[in-house]
């Protein structure tokens, strides 16, 4: 049995389940049926008991059941080793969503992380690595959320005072305005900058302690520089400063690029297939999928390590690109991580080398059959 694992899950007018319950005893749990039944939106519910918007990263107005009035909601039973916590969270009437935990009302979306921590892959990940760079700054996030819970809340409040900043510019707004926006927008910088940095040295610390496997081969992982033309400042206060500065020499360049040219919205997660010292992004197909699940083994143990928490994983159509012994080599990986996965999937023969390792449950129209 694991130690911290979902011994129950309950959803109420969430997508296209008008409301279901499953009762977990600890093992992985494989979700099993043809497309749009209802395998995703399991794995999105569970995914919205941690800060931020979960793996669709929808409006939380738009997860409720189209054919219900009822708000939506999601809860969960985890038992812990200082026993069982019941955590849920749902729609607010401010369009936001609200938590509950343990009967009582939340002070706070990170307080949930005092009891889990989640991570997920998706098939819309695949292309991560050939993609834009801001999937992979958002994925870094997600990765930063599960070790600094507050991250996901810097990341949104960056973006939002640097929109205010965009749309100052184009108003051609008094620049004692810009100035204090942009001392809010440099302090929000600040703490997203060496929340990643620090979060990508820990992560390639894990991944060079780790021991080669050559179905997941290793990746080397970096942040591309803050700036092009200079040294990067070592702390909050001079990164603040010299962030204020740039951007007020900048306002005219970014008025008339209709955007703010520089900052750490700028900035790429920069991933090599270690082994070959080439980019990810010219590997194979299967190599990429086999790094991608690779960097998200490593950063489970690298949170385990630092938080004390092993994180959940969702794993949503995981096995359909695995060759079976690549498949065999994930499912024992995620045994040795001691936590408890949520995979999905439309056919269950490709979770066999799981054997009774795995609860499994069928999924047809939003209905869940043990």
């Amino acid at each position: 049995m694991i130690a911290r694992h979902f011994s129950r899950l309950r959803l109420s007018a969430f997508r296209n389940y008008a409301a279901a319950a499953l009762d977990l005893d600890g093992r992985h749990l494989v979700l099993t049926g043809p497309n749009g039944a209802g395998k995703t939106n399991l794995l999105e519910a569970v995914s919205l008991l941690s800060p931020g918007r979960g793996l669709r990263r929808a409006s939380f107005d738009t997860l409720g059941n189209q054919a219900s009035d009822q708000p939506w909601a999601v809860a969960a039973t985890i038992e812990t080793p200082d026993g069982p916590a019941d955590i849920g969270t749902g729609t607010a009437t401010d369009g936001g969503r609200r938590v509950r935990i343990n009967g009582a009302n939340a002070r706070s979306i990170e307080e949930m992380s005092d009891y889990l921590r989640l991570l997920w892959l998706t098939p819309s990940m695949d292309g991560l690595f050939t993609g834009p760079a801001g999937d992979r700054r958002r994925f870094l996030d997600r990765l930063v959320t599960t070790l600094v819970p507050s991250h996901s809340s810097t990341a949104s409040s960056y973006e939002s005072a640097m929109r205010q900043r965009n749309r100052l510019l184009e108003e051609s707004a008094d620049p004692l305005w810009l100035n204090a926006l942009e001392a809010e927008m440099a302090a929000h910088a600040a703490a997203l900058h060496f929340a990643r940095a620090d979060a990508v040295a820990h992560l390639r610390a894990m991944i060079a302690a780790g021991a080669p496997d050559p179905a997941f081969p290793a990746a080397a992982v970096a942040l591309t520089p803050l700036f092009d033309d200079r040294h990067e400042p070592a702390s909050s206060p001079d990164l603040e400063a010299e962030l204020k500065a740039l951007w007020a020499g900048t306002r005219a360049l970014d008025r008339a690029a209709g955007r703010t040219v520089n900052g750490p919205h700028r900035v790429d997660f920069d991933v090599l297939y270690a082994q070959k010292g080439m980019p990810a992004a010219l590997g194979s197909t299967g190599e990429q999928k086999a790094l991608l699940v690779g960097l998200i083994l490593a950063h489970a143990r690298l949170v385990a390590a630092r938080t004390g928490i092993t994180p959940f994983l969702l794993l949503d159509e995981i096995a359909a690109h695995l060759d079976p012994d690549r498949r065999a080599a994930l499912f024992a990986a995620l045994d040795a991580l001691g936590t408890q996965c949520l995979m999905t999937g439309t056919d269950p023969m490709l979770f066999d080398a799981l054997g009774d390792r795995a609860q499994r449950v069928t999924v047809r129209d939003g209905r869940l059959n043990a």
